[in-house]
């Protein structure tokens, strides 16, 4: 059997490049989530990181949560989806800048993250980004929704969010789960160049200006994840469901 390392770290000239691969899909299991939580932690506390780039080795940027931990009972599914919560609000509030570069296909999970992050690239291609909760029968935690708030345009949060439509790159980026898409054969060069350039900017101005920019939607998000994301409410939306 092949051994994988889920995620690693690379550092170099003020870039600190966080890569996903679990050797299948990347699914946002409760391990994964965690060594990402570490990996984010480390690079926010080193002083030779002024960037984060978040990018995938895998043919997807992520599959989004592991249904199988959803079938395992409330407390597995409480704890994984509390962990991609929190680290949807670990990079929505990251002092540093951070960018993320997709590959292939973000379902819901995934596409979170990269609604949390700063400058979002995307690879031209056949694949698809969004949430597609209700397409599978789920109903979106509120903790997504203040996520997808923030970052999708009106007219698309509402439609993406009520059918569980997922789009190609392109009218991706007009909705605003990414920022532009670019030519595959050079995401990995235009993500690492947009990273480096971002090592330029003051980052206390940036870090002031993300606090007063986000302000309302971190609080938010805050209240979506105590209000709905403990063993006693997440108990009582599943006995009523």
């Amino acid at each position: 059997m092949t051994q994988h390392t889920r995620v690693t770290t690379r550092t170099e000239d003020g870039v600190t490049t966080i890569t996903m691969d679990d050797g299948k899909l990347n699914v946002m299991s409760p391990a994964m989530l965690r060594d990402l939580h570490t990996a984010f932690e480390t690079a926010e506390a080193d002083s030779q990181t002024r960037v984060i780039l978040l990018t995938s080795k895998a043919r997807v940027f992520s599959a989004g949560f592991d249904m199988t931990v959803f079938a395992a009972g409330v407390e597995p599914s409480l704890e994984m989806l509390r962990l991609g919560a929190e680290l949807a609000e670990r990079i929505l509030r990251c002092a540093k800048p951070v960018v993320t570069a997709c590959s292939g296909h973000a379902y819901p999970m995934g596409a979170f993250l990269m609604m949390s992050a700063d400058l979002r690239l995307g690879a031209e291609g056949d694949y698809r980004i969004g949430m597609n909760e209700v397409a599978i029968n789920l109903t979106l935690p509120q903790f997504a929704i203040e996520i997808a708030r923030q970052r999708l345009t009106p007219a698309y949060f509402n439609r993406c969010l009520m059918t569980g439509e997922m789009l190609g790159p392109s009218e991706a980026a007009q909705a605003g789960f990414i920022d532009k898409t670019v030519p595959a054969d050079t995401l990995d060069e235009q993500a690492k160049y947009a990273a480096h350039s971002l090592t330029q900017i003051d980052l206390k101005a940036h870090a002031g200006s993300k606090k007063k920019a986000r302000a309302t939607a971190l609080k938010a998000l805050r209240h979506a994840i105590e209000s709905e994301l403990t063993p006693e409410a997440f108990a009582k939306a599943q006995s009523a469901a």
